[in-house]
């Protein structure tokens, strides 16, 4: 049997596989309430909430440039921090990606459910499916796939773009600035949302050839590329329709594109929503997968989660197992709000987790940074780590006030986490 993850992720794959995570769900959903408290100033609040994720991406892109690895937050906290604390990170990501595929697949049955009636569950239970046989075959495959996807979103998006050609209104930036700098800083918070996930690119390095060097340039890719596309899309909108009937609206992107094209917007918009969405799930999924085989190849889970399939180079066990998880996520309340909090809480937990490893690297492993491909200085990763671990506990926090729900499942979860961690660490003590 193989014990070498097949490399065959290529930098196109890389760029599509961030991108692809970050423009999914928000996209369709987070303009509305974000044009409701800022109005045109979502214009400006779009390139200033790409900041915090730019910080992040120069944290992991660094680190991938040293330590290329598969299930990278994981590898850099548990090699870096400390075992402990990287399981109880990962263990609440674990629990954030069974809620993410939930969230993407109700938000996918909604916009097909405006062309067709369909059964929520079963559609969503069917994706599920189709997903994990791909990611089971072989990650070339989903790799491929999120490309394809992606470059399909990326067409509809440039024509529906293309059609508000002739009404984009180029003053709307002067008079986001006009407006001050409040209602941008009121709507930082929801379009943040937009750019969660570019460092998925980093975490399928040990399948990438020449990582070191083709990761950063993935995470740089992705990010560019998902700022030009949340730009263009914002802009066209509020051009065709304005800030008020943007926020009025329950689907933003549908109102816009129908003031373009009319009767054609609707399978424009719901065939973006689909390409967006089913991509935003494969890459979920095959990085929910690799955190599990990860963790079954260090020993903080069973040790079967780090099997490799003989024939396709994958992690198959770790797959079954996502997959299975998933599907129990289809129990979860149906609460958009409360599933987005107990995604984003997690998340920003990891971002956290991950700058703490970068500082342990520029402070206590000069032979680690020292291989780095990006030359940063110690110093200055320092300063990027410990800002990120700021602005990462800030984002985390911001949802307390909306519903502390998320916060006790999360905490649950953890607690489960930690005692199964201390039970494993204590029998293989007693066995030693």
């Amino acid at each position: 049997m193989t014990d070498q993850l097949r490399k065959s992720v290529r930098l196109i794959d890389l760029i599509m596989l961030g991108a692809g995570t970050a423009i999914g769900a928000a996209i369709f959903t987070v303009l509305g309430p974000a044009a409701k408290v800022g109005g045109n100033g979502i214009l400006i609040a779009t390139a200033i909430a790409a900041l915090p994720m730019a910080l992040f991406a120069l944290v992991y892109g660094w680190l991938a440039s040293a330590v290329p690895a598969t299930a990278a937050s994981y590898e850099w906290q548990r090699r870096f921090t400390h075992p402990a604390f990287a399981f109880a990170i990962v263990w609440m990501r674990v629990l954030a990606n069974a809620v993410v595929m939930i969230v993407y697949g109700q938000t996918l049955t909604n916009y097909l459910g405006k062309v067709i009636d369909l059964p929520a569950k079963p559609v969503m239970l069917g994706f599920f499916t189709v997903l994990f046989v791909l990611n089971y075959l072989g990650v070339a495959i989903a790799a491929r796939l999120q490309t394809v996807l992606m470059i399909g979103l990326l067409v509809v998006l440039a024509l529906f773009v293309g059609a508000a050609g002739p009404q984009l209104k180029p003053q709307l930036f002067a008079e986001a600035l006009g407006n001050g700098w409040l209602p941008i800083a009121a709507s930082l918070p929801l379009m943040i949302q937009l750019f969660l996930g570019i460092e998925t690119a980093t975490e399928v390095g040990e399948e990438v050839e020449d990582g070191e060097r083709v990761i950063p340039l993935g995470v740089a890719g992705a990010l560019v590329l998902t700022i030009v596309v949340y730009l263009s899309v914002a802009f066209a909108a509020l051009s065709l329709v304005g800030p008020d009937k943007l926020a009025a609206s329950k689907a933003p992107l549908l109102d816009a594109a129908q003031a373009a094209v009319g009767g054609w917007a609707t399978p424009v918009i719901v065939t973006a929503a689909v390409l967006a969405l089913t991509k935003s799930m494969n890459a979920t999924f095959l990085v929910f997968s690799r955190f599990l085989f990860a963790m079954g190849r260090a020993g903080s889970l069973p040790a079967a989660l780090g099997k490799i399939h003989p024939r396709f180079g994958t992690p198959h066990v770790a797959t079954m197992v996502a997959f299975a998880a998933s599907c129990a996520g289809l129990l979860l309340p149906s609460s958009l709000l409360f599933l987005l909090l107990a995604v984003s809480v997690p998340t920003m937990l990891k971002y956290m987790g991950t700058c703490l490893a970068a500082y342990s690297v520029a402070a206590n492993h000069p032979e680690v940074r020292g291989a780095a491909r990006m030359k940063f200085s110690p110093g200055l990763v320092k300063v990027l780590a410990a800002a990120g671990v700021i602005v990462a506990i800030v984002i985390a926090a911001l949802g307390l006030s909306t519903d502390i729900r998320p916060y006790g499942l999360i905490a649950g979860w953890l607690v489960v986490g930690l005692a199964y961690y201390a039970w494993t660490r204590r029998t293989r003590a007693a066995a030693a």
